[in-house]
């Protein structure tokens, strides 16, 4: 059995790989993908917090379940507000075959879907990204974009301006054209892709702001009570989502959706549809488009796959461009 480590999974998890092995599952629809389980937790100092149950997998080669929580109550500390663990069993004997660090994997496979999504629906010109957010996922999401495209600027904004330019300095020592930006409604003004991943609870991002052309991609939001674009954002834009049946129930779908703001016949498409071109993506330069990511298992085990075969081969060579160790 093999137990990994976060440096492991990212030495075994190169961005153009776990983008192309999440492609091809998506359009390969040979997985079976169960429901995720959500599960409300108490906390210590009262509220609640979740229980995420994510299971997968391929008939006779891999069977995978990530289990993760989410607590909100160790958002200030030196805690992370989310861990999580992964456990890969072997198809044939069901046998466990590895246990693998599930935030780096969560982290990972995050980033690459958002890379993907982008690659169908941001334009092809699309040079100026913009990170909302400081957390361990703002840096691999820049990292992720910038596998698969040329970035001529990213943007970094976050509510301490401290952790903004920390994180913009991780990206410019990983190769990136990286600064921190003081006011989020000039840096979306101007941006060619906004990739928000923030634990926010009300509206960051307003709709009014965003320019023709414009690829939102909204991660951070997972519950129905987390928000991270406003009801104009979703109204102006082509709306895209990972799994329809996960993405309506957060926030960012779930209450524009309850007020009336818009319909699920407003969604568009989920990745599958765009990985296997039964949709086009983006018609138009001018379409503003937006990615709802919730995270989903089939993810979760491409990523795994990845790990298992490169491991297994002992082929685990640096990518070109990565993110350094967070």
């Amino acid at each position: 059995m093999l137990t990994l480590d976060a440096a492991a999974v990212r030495e075994a998890t190169p961005w153009n790989e776990l983008v192309e092995a999440i492609a091809e599952l998506l359009a390969d629809g040979s997985a079976s993908v169960p429901q995720r389980e959500i599960h409300d937790v108490g906390l210590p100092g009262g509220g609640s917090g979740s229980l995420l149950v994510m299971p997968a997998w391929l008939d006779t080669e891999l069977l995978g379940v990530k289990a993760v929580t989410y607590y909100p109550s160790n958002a200030g500390t030196d805690l992370p507000t989310i861990s999580a663990g992964y456990l890969l069993f072997d198809g044939e004997t069901g046998q466990l075959a590895a246990v693998i660090d599930g935030d780096e994997l969560t982290l990972r496979r995050t980033a690459a879907v958002s890379a993907l999504a982008a690659g169908f629906l941001a334009r092809a010109d699309a040079r100026r990204l913009l990170v909302v957010g400081t957390g361990n996922l703002a840096p691999n999401l820049a990292f992720a974009h910038a596998a698969v495209r040329r970035l001529d600027a990213v943007d970094v904004w976050g509510r301490s301006p401290e952790r903004a330019a920390a994180t913009a300095r991780r990206l410019a020592d990983g190769g990136l054209p990286a600064g921190p930006v003081e006011e989020l409604d000039t840096a979306v003004e101007r941006a060619d892709i906004v990739s928000c991943a923030t634990g926010a609870t009300s509206p960051l991002l307003r709709g009014e702001l965003l320019r023709p052309g414009t690829h939102v991609d909204l991660v951070g939001a997972f519950r129905a009570d987390m928000r991270e674009a406003d009801d104009t954002a979703v109204k102006v834009a082509s709306l895209f989502v990972d799994t329809l049946d996960g993405a309506v129930l957060a926030g960012d779908l779930a209450q524009p959706l309850e007020g009336g703001a818009i319909a699920v016949a407003d969604i568009a498409a989920d990745l599958a549809s765009l990985a296997t071109r039964s949709h086009p993506g983006r018609t138009s330069d001018a379409e503003i488009t937006l990615f709802k990511s919730v995270g989903f298992a089939l993810s979760d085990l491409a990523a795994a796959r990845v790990i298992h075969r490169r491991i297994g081969t002992g082929t685990t060579e640096e990518p070109e461009l990565d993110s350094p160790s967070s």
